[in-house]
């Protein structure tokens, strides 16, 4: 008799690779002012933050989690083309606009792609030696 997968659970790994991503995040939020790793540098990053923090409590197939982690990315990106941090009332809201953010950038779409490209290649190193 086979054992059923669980949707949820807790990976130990994956979270403290959110974690440490999300310090990163921190860190350059608050102490880098340039004009490439704030904001490409941070955008690559996000999307692993994103996948590996989903990760962390959903057991999902590295492919599916992969490809709705960017589309997620590729909508929020979305909202911000059509300002909607502005259509909704909460320009002057400092949460909502770092969230959702109110920028829209075509380069993010890349960073976007370029950060979903390297969890793809991690994964499958990982897969590889386990």
């Amino acid at each position: 008799m086979q054992q059923e997968e669980k949707t949820f659970r807790f990976d130990k790994q994956s979270f403290l690779i959110a974690a440490v991503i999300f310090i990163v995040e921190v860190l350059i939020a608050l102490f880098i002012t340039d004009h490439f790793v704030r904001p490409y540098v941070g955008d690559v990053l996000v999307v692993i933050l994103i996948y590996y923090t989903v990760k962390s409590f959903a057991n999902i197939a590295v492919k599916p989690l992969a490809i709705g982690t960017l589309l997620f990315s590729y909508l929020i990106e979305t909202l911000q083309y059509f300002q909607f941090v502005k259509l909704i009332g909460l320009e002057h809201n400092r949460f909502a606009n770092v969230v959702i953010g109110n920028y829209f950038a075509w380069e993010d779409l890349l960073a976007y792609t370029i950060g979903i490209i390297i969890v793809i290649i991690v994964e499958r190193k990982r897969l590889l030696h386990d």
